[in-house]
């Protein structure tokens, strides 16, 4: 691992079972489990000119958590500065900047660099909320534009997805189940069929507050796949043993 700065606020994470290291702040931003779990059901295309785009980055961890599965290069969109100098940071202290690019952009402008119908693979943990009157945003406004559509609402987003991919190209996003009628619309719209579905659980019992979708351009219509369920903690509060393999590797 390369040496790399720290403000003050920062801190280096690792996800142990791929021994990546992300550099986080609790002040700004810091991946939550939602990034992980997009990483792992992403199935990015491997070859070495594969082009894969991480747009709403952050920092960067959805695309450092996919850079293990492909040797293509892969392109991380972040329009605030302070998250897009963290990603870039995380990079190379990850030993990969020959692998991925930070791009300190607005999502909404990014055909003007990439271009359009040139995309593998698009990943995205966009924000999940809606900019209404009446939403309660938080005060920080890292944090609110992370969860709030204040940059870039769903429908841009997709849009800007089906701009960039090729042909039969696909995308991964994690959103959250009350804006599946959304996804489904906007995805409809935009030429991008929805092919696998993957609901999260926080417990067995309980309802699913994450899910996780893979979309095709231009795919077949009416071939969608609805993958087991993934339950997070087990009754006892414990990880379950899918999650806590992702997050710290098998048990010995």
């Amino acid at each position: 691992m390369a040496d790399v700065t720290l403000h003050a606020d920062e801190r280096i994470d690792q996800l142990y079972s791929q021994d990546i290291q992300i550099i986080q702040s609790s002040q700004v931003f810091a991946f939550s489990l939602d990034a992980v779990l997009l990483g792992d059901f992403a199935q990015v295309a491997k070859g070495v000119k594969s082009q894969i785009v991480d747009l709403c980055a952050g920092n960067g961890a959805v695309g450092l958590f996919a850079s293990a599965k492909t040797q293509g290069h892969i392109t991380a969109v972040e329009i605030q500065p302070r998250l897009a100098d963290m990603a870039q940071r995380s990079v190379v202290l990850n030993d990969l900047t020959q692998q991925m690019t930070v791009l300190n952009e607005d999502l909404l402008e990014i055909t003007r660099q990439l271009p359009k119908d040139s995309v593998d693979t698009v990943l995205c943990n966009p924000p999940y909320f809606k900019d209404r009157p009446q939403s309660v945003k938080s005060p920080n406004p890292h944090l609110a534009i992370a969860r709030h559509e204040l940059s870039a609402n769903l429908d841009q987003i997709l849009a800007v997805t089906s701009d960039l991919l090729k042909m039969n190209g696909k995308a991964y996003f994690v959103h959250r189940p009350e804006r599946l009628d959304d996804l489904f619309s906007t995805m409809a719209t935009n030429r991008l069929a929805p092919k696998r579905i993957r609901f999260v659980h926080p417990k067995a019992q309980r309802e699913a507050n994450m899910v996780l979708i893979e979309m095709i351009k231009d795919g077949k219509r009416n071939g969608v796949r609805i993958m087991p369920p993934l339950v997070v903690y087990r009754d006892d509060g414990e990880y379950g043993e899918e999650v806590h393999t992702l997050l710290y590797g098998k048990h010995k």
